[in-house]
Parts: structure tokens; sequence; C-alpha cells
């Protein structure tokens, strides 16, 4: 009985990186070629073909192999290295900061009522 719910538990873990791993596909896809060369990252086929490989392997085979966590291991790094690399880049994600303190409100820096 034990074992069956570990097996579920696994099962759906694997779903949930599957899909993970397919969103990051699609979010490299999305990105622009020259913003590869530009965050000095590999190339987009490159990453892309990683990335669908992880994709594939993460839903044909079982996650306790070899393969499946080297996939992982490839979409945490495009995660956690080169999608931050390539939104900087681009100029997307958040505003950047314009200066300031930590104390900075909306209309100004806060003075603790001085």
């Amino acid at each position: 009985m034990l074992i069956y719910g570990f097996q579920s538990i696994l099962s759906w873990v694997q779903l949930a990186l599957g899909v993970y791993a397919a969103v990051m596909l699609i979010d490299a896809a999305v990105r622009r070629e020259d913003a590869y060369r530009a965050a000095s990252k590999q190339t987009k086929g490159m990453w892309l073909i990683f990335l669908a490989l992880a994709t594939a392997l993460l839903f044909i085979l079982p996650i306790m192999s070899f393969l499946p966590v080297i996939g992982v291991i490839a979409v945490i790094v495009y995660t956690v290295d080169v999608r931050p690399a390539l939104r900087e880049v681009s100029g997307g994600g958040r505003r950047p900061r314009r200066g300031g303190s930590s104390s900075d409100g909306p209309y100004g820096p806060y003075n603790g009522g001085r």
C-alpha cells in the first residue's frame, strides 16, 4: 500500500516537471536568437534541443531513471541561468529600480515622522 502511494506521488511530480519543462521549451522558443548571443549563452537551437529532449524524457521514461534527471538539470540551468540573462538583455521582466533606498515610499523618502 505504501509503495503504491509513493509511486503515485512520483508520477505527479514527474508530470509537474514535464509540464514545467514544456513551458520552459516554449519560453526558449519565443526568445529572439540575437538575445542568446548578446547574453553570451549558447545558441537558441542548442537550448531548444536540450529542452525538447528533457521534455520528451520526462514524459517517456520514469523519473527515477538516469536520463530524466539529466533533463531536469538542463531545465534548471535554463531557468536559473539562461532565462534571467535573456530577460535582462531583452529588457523584459520587472522594472529596474531607479535608485533610492528601501525606505522610499511612492512620494519620496520616508523619514520616520521626523
